[in-house]
């Protein structure tokens, strides 16, 4: 092929520019986002039962829902939770599972059961949603100078704002915190006793005559002769305002007077809900939280909520405006720029050393062209494949760099040697070298793809990421190779001019002459190392043994948590809170938080909103950052922050309060760290799992390796037991589900319908007025009517007593469980404070709890267990590949004995930087192996050549050795400059740059200055425990 196109250099600058032009195409269209859809599918059940225990929900709700989801196809896990008044579960699907699939599986699942569930779950209907628990971003409505009341800003909400961002393509729910308007109907227990009305009488009442009734038409077909007109008929139609809802007729008496709905209950225009007001910076606000849909892109899903709400701030009234108050995206873009920032500086690293090393502006000028060629060539793989711009791709990109112009550099390297060397002209020299190079060539990017040829059959999310990997590299490598035997060789033909003499620049002369003697003393060197085989052979065992111990000390985890310009907070106060208290501990966090800190932008305060519940004592606050740049410190982090505000606030009296930062990819938890499930085995109970909960938080507070460990198994509330007797209630012509249904409308209120305000449909609810709902004794005000028509108390038939309920069931599985999280303690990977988690639940009194790990802890646990059989595959793969290529198994023995050298110097330096053992750590190996026997390999294939011409393997080694050091040197150091920014990178991102740059940049540095010593020696040392048979590329060579 290279024979070919050194005579037709136009026809390879055609395929060049087609290749570059069908990248650029690609370009143009790429999304962006920070990963790729790692989060595994994940569907959401959710179902509402009003005034129910969660045990009752449990019982009656989530029970069913869970037996129907035996046998799901590619189901991973299920968690449930049951509250009061409402049920909820998650399920997890592995990749095998099209989304939509699983979501269309479910929701049979579901409808399956559906008539089972309680009557009023059935009325609300079972909400099946394909989307994730993670919040992309919080929106907020603020009312600037306080002159907006809550209420109205959540009506805001509901009318202006949420319809559009639900619409945006990749929202997957909204989570509102605030209340729109209601119509209230508060019921006078005393009036309706003077009236013998019940609550039932009301809700019937406001059913039959708020509703709009189709009569028909006069004058329909057919009609009778002469029919002269058409008109419509209306009877009825829904309420508009209170004083409508007040002339509602209950009962006329026989004396002809009337009751009406406003004799018995005060009714007005309320809130939907209570409690859960919300607040920006201290002033009134109204917000919403988005949900991603599960596969959607977070960085065009966010965009486009943005774009919707600045065209909507024109629809609000004065005094109000749209903020943003949590979103991660402006993190990933930031992120994905310094990534082409550092693209760009390896670039510009990479044409420096080439221009040292080669002092010849057209020699450096050839593998120059590759870099646009190749890369740009990828993208349109990329797109070809339907792959985003992500910070997976765009590492990839810049390890490939390095490596896209090794081929090049090894082509012009070798054409300027042959004509100093054999005094041709360029169109000669190229012919020779090209015969002599390109199984060299083959031979490295068969070696390279191989190592990360693996990395793309592995299954979860572990699998996605190192498939970004793999498909980027290995079409880098390939069009690499390409563009060695197509575009270079006819470049080197046409632009290179024969050799008259020395360098005239005085210090490129100085160079060339200081490299001739480091040769020379490089070839002495070698030459006593390959009379002592053996000896290699012993320090590659102490190599050996020093990576394995080296590597069990090193901290694991998955995914690096990067600084994303956001944190939350959660207040969990204790059983009995009131909104009131509530409120009061978060003004103080907004207070330290505004005041205090002063890399914080903008503080939201969600009231009544928690990730395990909600509730009057709960509470999320979401705090924005300032820009990167204007908090370089690294006490303005967001870890230093969250750390301070967890020791200012980690002994609050009034409850728990703790800060986190997001979780490193959306849709995979709510934060960073760790959550997993502590599972009831054994079925000691409720009461049992909670102690055990409790002990387990005890004694991860005193582990040093622990932080922010709590367990979501609420309190009891206590709750005040109503025993009904059902045979004086039967006596008293009573129904039991008359009585709670009248009991639910009393204390939980009633949705009995809608009314039109404005150009809305809002709710109206019918409950007991507060003063009446307020003391255990308040039961005695209402009545229920007997048969016979008498009103009689509640306390005729029914008592009453305290018990204790939980306001909180989880299930993993359908087993009892409690979910606990936390976070690893400053200086502790993830991965260590698993282990520790491991070891206290197994020491837990009485035993019998188990551990099931959900979220991203799920995910690093996977990707830790297949790591080891990661790096044996990629390993295996390279030796067949190079057995293969070279028809020998001693050639591919030598090359890889070269691997543990290189891995040496990666693992050391991720130790001595403070480096954990994560996914880009793994992806840094894997590099390390395949570079440690690319530079092998250029020594091993002129050693094997040299010896077929009749030297002995020790002199054949010395001689491939000093010939290959120049090209080793120049592309070993191209790479290492090449990833030299990822290793030094700061700000957006920098955590992950620093993770997988500091890990191939030490495996390099020491695959390269300890392996050009010790190759020799394997080579010299396996070709004479085989006796020196000889292999096909010798053969041929001979010939």
């Amino acid at each position: 092929m290279a024979q070919f196109f050194i005579h037709r250099p136009v026809f390879a600058w055609v395929l060049a520019i087609v290749t570059m032009l069908a990248g650029a195409f690609s370009l143009i269209g790429l999304p962006v986002s920070q990963y790729p859809d790692i989060a595994p599918t994940t569907v959401r059940i959710s179902a509402s039962y009003a005034g129910a225990t969660a045990e009752a929900v449990q019982n009656s709700v989530t029970t069913p829902i869970e037996d129907s989801l035996n046998g799901i196809d590619g189901l991973i896990y299920f968690e449930s939770n049951s509250w009061q008044g409402r049920s909820s579960l998650t399920l997890t699907f592995d990749d095998s599972v099209d989304p939509t699939d699983a979501l269309n599986d479910v929701q049979s699942r579901v409808r399956s059961v559906e008539s089972r569930l309680p009557t009023p779950v059935q009325n609300n209907g079972v909400s099946v949603t394909r989307s994730t628990s993670s919040i992309l971003m919080v929106g907020a409505l603020v009312s600037t100078d306080n002159s907006y009341r809550t209420v109205e800003l959540g009506n805001l909400l509901e009318e202006v704002i949420e319809g559009p961002v639900n619409r945006v393509e990749g929202v997957g729910g909204i989570n509102r915190f605030g209340s729109g308007y209601a119509m209230r109907i508060w019921l006078d227990p005393l009036r309706l006793a003077q009236y013998q009305l019940t609550p039932s009488d009301i809700v019937s009442a406001v059913a039959e005559q708020n509703a709009t009734v189709s009569v028909g038409s006069l004058g329909t077909q057919p009609v009778v002769p002469g029919q002269q007109f058409t008109a419509t008929i209306t009877a009825q139609s829904q309420l508009t305002s209170v004083e409508d809802f007040r002339q509602i007729l209950l009962r006329t008496g026989e004396d002809g007077a009337s009751v009406w709905l406003g004799d018995v209950a005060k009714v007005e225009i309320g809130q939907e809900s209570y409690g859960s007001d919300s607040r920006f910076n201290g002033l009134n606000a109204s917000g919403f939280g988005v949900n991603l849909e599960t596969g959607a892109n977070a960085v065009d899903t966010a965009a486009g909520v943005r774009v919707v709400l600045d065209q909507l701030q024109s629809a609000l009234p004065e005094g109000v405006e749209l903020r943003i108050a949590y979103d991660t995206s402006p993190f990933v873009e930031a992120s994905i720029e310094k990534v082409y920032h550092t693209l760009i500086e390896a670039i510009v690293l990479v044409v420096a050393v080439i221009l040292i090393f080669l002092q010849n502006w057209r020699a450096t000028l050839i593998p120059v062209i590759v870099v646009p060629v190749v890369l740009l060539g990828t993208f349109g793989v990329l797109g070809v494949l339907g792959y985003s711009i992500n910070t997976l791709t765009m590492f990839a990109m810049v390890l490939a760099i390095g490596l896209l112009v090794d081929d090049a550099i090894v082509v012009v390297e070798n054409v300027e040697r042959t004509m100093r060397e054999k005094h041709l002209g360029p169109v000669e020299a190229t012919e020779r070298s090209m015969r002599e190079i390109s199984g060299a060539l083959v031979g490295i990017v068969v070696v390279l793809s191989a190592v990360f040829l693996p990395m793309a059959f592995m299954a979860g999310s572990t699998g996605v990421v190192y498939r970004q990997f793999s498909v980027t590299i290995i079409s880098a490598m390939a069009l690499s190779l390409a563009t060695a035997l197509i575009l270079t060789p006819a470049q080197t033909a046409s632009l290179l001019r024969p050799h008259t003499g020395q360098v005239g620049f005085a210090p490129a002369r100085w160079f060339n002459r200081g490299f001739d003697r480091m040769t020379d003393w490089y070839g002495r060197s070698v030459g006593r190392i390959v009379r002592r085989p053996f000896l290699v052979l012993l320090v590659l065992a102490l190599i050996s043994v020093g990576v394995w111990q080296l590597f069990t000390r090193m901290n694991s985890t998955f995914l690096p948590t990067e600084d994303q310009g956001v944190l939350m907070a959660q207040v969990n106060l204790s059983e009995g809170s009131t909104v009131q208290q509530t409120r009061a501990v978060v003004e103080e966090i907004e207070a330290y938080l505004l005041n205090e800190e002063t890399a914080v932008a903008s503080t939201f305060g969600a009231l009544g909103f928690g990730f395990s519940g909600s509730g009057q004592g709960r509470a999320t606050l979401f705090v924005r950052l300032k820009d990167f740049a204007e908090r370089p410190d690294a006490d303005q982090a967001a870890a230093a922050i969250a750390a301070r505000a967890n020791a200012r606030f980690g002994r609050e009296r009034a409850g728990r309060v703790t800060f986190m930062q997001p979780p490193a990819i959306q849709g995979l938890g709510n934060s960073a760290g760790f959550s997993m499930f502590l599972i009831d085995q054994s079925g000691a109970g409720v009461p049992a799992l909670r102690r055990a909960a409790a002990w387990l938080e005890e004694a991860a507070e005193a582990d040093g390796r622990l932080d922010n460990v709590q367990g979501r198994g609420d309190e009891d509330d206590a709750a005040l037991r109503l025993n009904i007797d059902p045979q004086r209630a039967e006596a008293l012509g009573l129904s039991l589900s008359d009585v709670n249904g009248m009991l639910a409308t009393i204390f939980a209120g009633r949705e009995v319908n809608d009314f039109a305000l404005g150009t809305s449909l809002r709710p109206v609810i019918v409950q007991g007025d507060a003063p009446f709902r307020m003391q255990p004794g308040d039961l005695e005000t209402w009545y229920a009517r007997t048969g016979s028509g008498e009103m009689v108390p509640f306390s005729a038939f029914s008592s009453t007593r305290w018990e204790p309920v939980s306001p909180r069931l989880a299930r993993f599985e359908g087993t009892d469980a409690i979910s606990v999280s936390g976070t690893e303690a400053p200086g502790v990977s993830s991965g260590e404070a698993m282990e520790a988690m491991e070891e206290l639940v197994a020491q837990i009194p009485g035993g019998g709890f188990g551990v099931a790990w959900t979220g991203l802890s799920y995910q690093e646990r996977q990707a830790g267990n297949q790591a080891p059989y990661l790096y044996a595959l990629s390993a295996l793969v390279v030796f067949l590949s190079l057995a293969a290529l070279y028809e020998s198994w001693t050639v591919p023995l030598a090359v890889m004995l070269s691997v543990p050298v290189g891995v040496l110097g990666a693992v050391l330096a991720a130790l001595l930087f403070g480096q954990p053992n994560d996914v880009y750590f793994k992806v840094g190996i894997l590099t390390t192996i395949g570079l440690s026997a690319k530079n092998a390999i250029l020594i091993i294939e002129f050693a094997v050549a040299l010896e077929a011409q009749g030297r002995t393997a020790a002199a054949a080694a010395i001689e491939a050795a000093k010939l290959r050091l120049r090209p080793i040197l120049m592309t070993s150091l191209a790479f290492i400059l090449g990833v030299l920014p990822l290793a030094i990178a700061t700000g957006a991102g920098a955590a992950a740059q620093n993770s997988i740059g500091i890990g191939v940049m030490g495996g390099m540095i020491s695959a390269t200055f300890l392996g050009i010593f010790l190759v020799p020696g394997f080579y010299v040392a396996v070709r004479t425990l085989t006796g020196g048979r000889r292999t096909r590329g010798a053969a041929q060579a001979a010939e």
